[in-house]
């Protein structure tokens, strides 16, 4: 589990290429304490630390290359780090599971004032899930969504955090990996089925409970 709160970025050190999946190591920009078997969320994607010493290393499967931009990374490039939360953390962000529900493409930027805005073009079946003034994670950030619009959201970007992570490297076109609230997915479940495949609705109606 973790918060959206980046704690640092790294860089690219080397991506190891396998049949189906890659070997990703990132060199942090500062001291970063990690241990074999770790989670640590890398651009949103909860990863398991398989070696380490000046680099760290994550071996990614198939599915998360699949289901993620992990696999557009190259040797260089800025990614976000976040350790999993301890529970004497300060949930200072929202609960991000690391677990990517899609990829969304960068549709505009522009600056306004200090903030920095960008829309984010969106497949449907994610959108559904983001509410204005609701949370969502960037590339693991955890962000404020502004304002919603057909197949797209906006977020603002503070000087802080675009400083601090790697949102301040995207352009138009880019494509970037995306968490929904986790919140809303469960609100669904329950909204649509129980274990008696009665919607929720209708289980209410049963036990006597009305709208009138």
């Amino acid at each position: 589990m973790f918060t959206g709160l980046v704690e640092t970025f790294g860089s690219v050190a080397s991506v190891r290429k396998g049949s189906n999946s890659i070997v990703l190591s990132i060199r942090p920009s500062a001291e970063y304490s990690v241990q074999l078997g770790d989670s640590v969320c890398v651009n949103g994607v909860c990863l398991t630390v398989t070696r380490h010493n000046s680099d760290i290393s994550f071996d990614v499967s198939p599915e998360t290359l699949r289901s993620t931009n992990l696999g557009e990374l190259r040797p260089g490039d800025r990614v976000n780090l976040e350790r999993a939360l301890r529970l004497s953390d300060r949930l200072g962000g929202h609960i991000v599971t690391g677990h990517i529900d899609g990829v969304g493409t960068v549709k505009e930027k522009h600056q306004a004032g200090e903030y920095t805005f960008y829309t984010i073009e969106t497949p449907a079946d994610i959108l559904k899930y983001i509410v204005k003034k609701g949370s969502v994670a960037i590339d693991g950030i955890s962000l404020t969504v502004t304002d919603l619009g057909r197949g797209a959201f906006s977020v603002a970007i503070i000087p802080h955090t675009l400083k601090a992570t790697s949102i301040g490297t995207k352009g138009i076109g880019d494509r970037v990996n995306l968490e929904a609230d986790i919140i809303g997915k469960y609100v669904e479940r329950l909204l649509s089925r129980n274990e008696s495949g009665s919607g929720l609705m209708e289980l209410l109606k049963e036990k006597g409970f009305t709208s009138d």
